[in-house]
């Protein structure tokens, strides 16, 4: 008879870990225990050698499905006692990295029960097993258990405590379990006496009268109607003052995605997946969904329903004929981060809707959806959140200590190192709202606690004046600032776990740069040591401060004037061009002039906003790279109509002769579509050459791409194409985003390598 220790690291809490061990003990005759300890699972193991052998390689081989397991060991223990049984023990908390699982979407088993009248979860909102259900967004700390969850104010009735119980049921040790009986309930806001039943019906009848609903999810509140009525859609649009940024839409089943949207080639698979995140598609002509869900988009984000909530507004017995696609967008007036109570649901989103249906289980953390494109036939993350945060990223490297990125100014998300392990946290926000600033103080606050982790340092932006660096001195740490850029090519080595030096391509809207220019448009020399600046896009002046960012037609004036040095031919032009009108041209005039609110700046996403101004396709933006993601789908509509005969980029190009050559074709009358392709050919071509010369000063071959620009999907193939055609290997991200929204898990890198490389006796976390 043989005893061992065994200790599992990974996603093994939260996913019905327990209950799977302790039936696997069941099928080969094991005696013993497991326990949670935070950390990792322990598992005691007696039987024959045999026997616990298979027993472990199974534990290995054959996880749950929601589970993964980063390491097994297992010790060989002199017998000291003899096990009668085998059990669930309570939970023990011990130090060590911690790995919490994000909220699941709700499994296929729990659905089926869920329309099953016979069932006694028959139409439960609240509907979980341990293979799905909320985690993240309920959790108090760890280890997980019930009482350190907002289900803990739920007592099971003794039905659900049998079931919890069981070995033999689904429900084995399901921390959230809950019935019709004894879990929360769903109701109306400032009605609270219309509850369960009717709340929802009242729900779904709003919504097919054309109203709006603010309706309270997983992990915040979004805001609902009907995507096939453009009444109700063009008034969420009017009133949460949104012009044409895209709403992400929520679709009954598979069958209506494909009404809508062309799915490729793995796509169903994300789609329908555990985690169900909104996927970026190529949306069809003949779809139902109105065209002002997103104005001139050739793709639609769409989701299928990941919480049984969602599936009863689709599909509940009360004889309502429900469409079958409904926008279901963040919960949030713009800046502000997603509501997630009834409290700030009534103070933000009031003016925004006919309704509210809330439910009374406690969000925890907010996690809004997670949001992805497609590249490469695998999924290419624009907003990481529900799902897959705060799934770690683990580094070869053998460091020590714990460490904290603060993260961007936009799209925030922060990151926590501990060890060689980084947890990047759900999404957050824009900082330029005082409600995100205190949502983001609120999150690192609740989440280092469950990882039970105190940072040694902070790591954060160089900008002197970015409210993350405020709160980050908030914090009473040690700071390490950590210039922009270098942060983006230091978030796309981590994530590839590449140590070795790269060379850099980060090209985005603006970082503080280390010479006190703006930059954007880099070509960096980089390891975790340090970064060199070996090239970049030409400077220019972009005049008129924050608005040169939302006002595109001002950095092509800038341009144009450079280029001409003539008032009077700068006027020529930019009248012909229509880009402004002549008041506002002499007030650009006085500020270049003058050197007046006036910045230089090798900005990337600058270049894109003037280009769409002179294409004539976007001269402002109602939202941030909205004048680049028009000039995108221009040129991808060009590649896609004329695929055989597209233009070939003129070579030799710097940035600023694009932008002269591409200005003297637009007065000529070329056509703007085949401009806006040519200029994302060209910019392709001048980040190879420009790679080409950073290998022959450097000698390095790897070329890591990252920053906001790189969103692009179309220059981020053409520029991976002309990488590889110069035999260069290409470093890309895939689960973190290229935007400002992966840029806390570069932070946290730099900083981890400066406290192992400065501070030898750091203490690991």
């Amino acid at each position: 008879m043989a005893l061992y220790q065994s200790k599992i690291f990974g996603i093994v809490q939260g996913v019905g870990f327990r209950p799977f061990v302790a039936r696997l003990a069941s099928r080969f005759n094991i005696f013993g225990s497991v326990c949670n300890k935070g950390p990792y699972v322990e598992v005691y193991a007696q039987g024959s050698e045999k026997a616990v052998d298979q027993f472990l390689t199974a534990i290995e081989q054959e996880p749950p499905e929601r589970a993964s397991i980063l390491k097994l060991t297992r010790q060989r223990l002199d017998q000291q006692e003899y096990y009668q049984d085998f059990r669930i023990i309570e939970s023990a908390k011990e130090k060590g990295s911690i790995f919490v699982s994000p909220d699941i979407a709700t499994c296929d088993k729990c659905r089926t029960e869920l329309f099953d009248p016979q069932d006694k979860r028959y139409l439960h909102p609240f509907i979980n097993c341990t293979a799905c259900g909320p985690r993240l967004t309920i959790l108090d700390s760890m280890p997980y258990d019930r009482e350190r969850t907002s289900m803990g104010e739920f007592p099971m009735c003794p039905s659900c405590q049998a079931e919890y119980d069981s070995p033999a049921t689904r429900r084995y040790d399901a921390q959230p379990v809950c019935c019709n009986n004894c879990g929360p309930e769903v109701y109306i806001i400032g009605e609270e006496t219309v509850r369960g039943a009717a709340a929802i019906t009242r729900t779904r009848q709003t919504i097919i009268d054309g109203g709006i609903v603010a309706i309270k999810g997983i992990g915040g509140f979004h805001l609902c109607c009907d995507a096939t009525n453009e009444q109700a859609v063009l008034r969420l649009r009017k009133l949460k003052h949104r012009p044409v940024k895209p709403f992400a839409i929520m679709a009954r089943d598979m069958a209506a995605i494909e009404r809508e949207c062309l799915v490729e080639t793995g796509q169903t698979e994300i789609l329908t997946g555990h985690q169900k995140p909104i996927l970026l598609l190529k949306r069809k002509m003949t779809g139902q969904i109105q065209d002002a869900v997103a104005p001139g988009n050739p793709k639609i984000g769409i989701m299928l329903p990941y919480a049984p909530l969602h599936m009863l507004l689709f599909d509940y017995p009360d004889g309502l004929n429900m469409p079958d696609t409904l926008i279901m967008t963040s919960g949030n007036p713009a800046g502000a981060p997603i509501c997630r109570d009834d409290k700030s649901a009534l103070e933000a989103l009031d003016g925004f809707c006919d309704l509210m249906l809330s439910h009374n289980r406690k969000i925890r953390i907010r996690a809004d959806d997670t949001v992805m494109d497609w590249l490469e036939d695998k999924p290419y993350m624009i907003r990481r959140s529900r799902g897959y945060a705060p799934l770690p990223f683990m580094l070869k490297n053998n460091w020590q200590g714990a460490v904290l990125g603060i993260g961007g100014e936009l799209k925030n998300t922060f990151c926590v190192g501990c060890d060689n392990i980084f947890y990047p946290s759900p999404y957050v926000g824009d900082m330029s709202d005082l409600r995100t600033m205190q949502a983001l103080r609120e999150t690192i606050k609740r989440l280092t606690a469950l990882l039970e982790t105190e940072p040694q340092i902070a790591a954060c932006d160089m900008h002197p004046r970015y409210n993350t660096v405020t709160i980050a001195k908030e914090l009473g740490l040690p700071l390490f600032p950590v210039q922009h850029h270098y942060a983006h090519i230091l978030s796309c080595m981590a994530e590839n776990d590449y140590d070795k030096p790269v060379i850099g391509v980060s090209f985005d809207g603006t970082g503080y740069g280390t010479d006190g220019t703006i930059w954007g448009g880099e070509i960096l020399r980089a390891d975790y040591a340090g970064f060199e600046r070996l090239n970049s896009i030409a400077p220019f002046q972009q005049a008129g401060g924050d608005k040169a960012s939302r006002e595109g037609w001002r950095i092509a004036v800038s341009l144009i004037y450079a280029l001409t040095q003539d008032k009077k031919e700068t006027q020529k032009l930019i009248r012909e061009l229509n880009l402004c009108n002549d008041n506002d041209l002499n007030a650009l005039f006085f500020m270049l002039d003058n050197d007046i609110n006036v910045i230089k700046s090798t900005s990337a996403g600058r270049i894109f906003d003037a280009v769409s101004a002179i294409l004539g396709i976007r001269k402002t933006s109602t939202f941030e790279g909205e004048a680049s993601m028009y000039l995108e789908f221009s040129a991808q509509k060009w590649h896609d109509e004329h695929p055989y005969e597209l233009p070939t980029p003129i070579a030799g190009f710097n940035t600023d002769k694009i932008f002269s050559f591409l200005l003297q074709q637009r007065l000529a009358g070329e056509n703007c579509d085949k401009l806006a392709y040519l200029f994302h050919a060209c910019l392709a071509d001048f980040i190879a050459a420009a790679s080409h010369q950073a290998y022959v000063q450097t000698g390095l071959k790897t070329v890591a791409l990252s920053g906001g620009v790189f969103q692009n999907h179309l220059l981020t193939e053409l520029t991976i194409s002309k990488l590889q055609e110069h035999s260069f290997t290409v470093l890309h991200h895939s689960l973190l985003p290229p935007n400002d929204g992966g840029i806390c898990l570069g932070q946290a890198a730099a900083a981890m390598y400066h406290l192992n490389h400065t501070n030898k006796g750091a203490s690991p976390c």
